[in-house]
């Protein structure tokens, strides 16, 4: 039976649907969507039909590419709403042979979990970090061996109940069911991150265009993630407001000319000149504000981790940068000059299929949802659809959508 898996990612900028197939040689991409986000505030619904809008847009382009109807998805979410929590929690093994079950992971795994929260969250991940047996060695899979007792090590990642049930409505209005919500930047991480880096010690910093997801990865485990609510559009807004210019001009100049490497100079045009008829060529000012937002961003990430101790230490692999905002040249320079720690910009890596534009770091995350569907889904749970059924089923989908442009239903 065919593997096929898809993911959608609803950013502030773009909503980007991704059609994948698992084959002998690896991970295929068969169809992929892309459209500009409506409805969205730094990751917050703000308009649920706008939201649905946009999925269904980028859901419908990706189906005609594949010839499948997306029946299910992977999706991803962030927000300012979201936060962590790092928690243990120890079970007795009670069988007479003292052998720890998967009954027993799921017992520890459950009190972990059940620790206070606010009334207004719910959680999103429980995700074990590892396991420690009554001799004090800690293991990656304690089922099978011999303990007195069991300890756990979990990361809890909370989300507000109301974004999350507005996201959840958005999806299922459009019949496609939710196979699991997953935070973006570990997501990004399953398209960036290298084994190596995770056991060392690595920061990942996905600056998207609305919020900046960060993951400390240390042991091969996570142990922080967090989302601040800055990112490409902030840059974007300090050009606009500073140079009193069009926003939608600030953002073409931030993308054709953005650079912040440290012994940049800009070039010389005079100021005002326009090297388009809208778009003014870059000043001096221009790569100031620049620069000095972007060193603001960097500081804050650090600020973010600087709980677990020196960030040499914590992560000696040093901070991978990714999200859109990372395509700004000279950033990972900058980086490694402001912080003293090694900096790379992250890229989706080995993709086949139709994978044009994907190896750009704006889409890790929509690659990631993917990468991490393939890892945590079980044998049991794929899905295998015939061609020419789901493609009517799209053909469906599209005149629904026609009907309701027109009739305003």
């Amino acid at each position: 039976m065919e593997k096929i898996l898809a993911a959608i990612d609803v950013g502030t900028y773009k909503v980007c649907c991704l059609i994948g197939s698992l084959e002998a040689e690896g991970l295929k991409v068969i169809g992929q969507g892309v459209v500009p986000s409506r409805g969205l505030h730094k990751g917050l619904v703000v308009n649920i039909d706008e939201v649905r809008a946009s999925v269904r847009d980028a859901v419908i382009r990706a189906e005609q590419m594949a010839g499948l109807r997306v029946e299910w998805a992977f999706v991803g979410i962030t927000g300012a709403h979201v936060n962590s929590l790092n928690t243990k929690a120890t079970v007795a093994i009670s069988r007479s042979d003292r052998l720890v079950t998967p009954d027993a992971l799921r017992r520890v795994l459950q009190l972990a979990r059940n620790v206070p929260i606010p009334s207004d969250k719910t959680i999103l991940h429980v995700i074990p970090r590892r396991y420690v047996l009554d001799d004090g060695i800690a293991v990656a899979n304690p089922v099978g061996m011999y303990a007195e007792k069991l300890d756990a090590e979990v990361h809890l990642v909370m989300a507000a109940a109301t974004s999350v049930r507005n996201l959840i409505r958005a999806i299922h209005g459009l019949g496609i069911e939710i196979r699991d919500l997953i935070l973006e930047p570990l997501a990004s991480a399953e398209a960036v991150l290298t084994e190596e880096e995770k056991e060392k010690g690595v920061i990942l910093a996905d600056i998207g265009g609305g919020t900046t997801d960060i993951v400390l990865f240390r042991e091969g485990s996570i142990w922080h993630s967090s989302v601040l609510p800055v990112g490409g559009y902030q840059v974007t807004r300090d050009i606009f407001i500073c140079m009193n210019i069009p926003f939608e001009i600030a953002e073409e100049m931030k993308k054709k000319y953005g650079d912040v490497s440290p012994r940049h100079e800009p070039p010389p045009p005079e100021e005002g000149a326009f090297v388009t008829n809208k778009t003014p060529a870059p000043s001096k000012e221009f790569y100031e504000i620049l620069r000095a937002r972007v060193e603001e961003i960097l500081h804050l990430i650090m600020a973010e981790v600087s709980v677990y101790g020196d960030r040499r230490e914590i992560a000696p692999a040093g901070l991978v940068l990714t999200g859109g905002t990372s395509n700004l040249r000279g950033i990972d320079e900058l980086g490694r000059e402001i912080l003293g720690i090694p900096v790379r910009v992250g890229r989706p890596q080995n993709l086949t299929g139709l994978c044009e534009g994907l190896e750009d770091p704006a889409y890790a995350t929509s690659v990631g949802l993917i990468l991490w569907g393939v890892k945590h889904l079980g044998e049991e749970k794929w899905k295998g659809k015939e061609l020419g059924r789901n493609l009517k089923g799209t053909l469906r989908r599209f005149f629904k959508a026609l009907k309701q442009f027109f009739t305003g239903g």
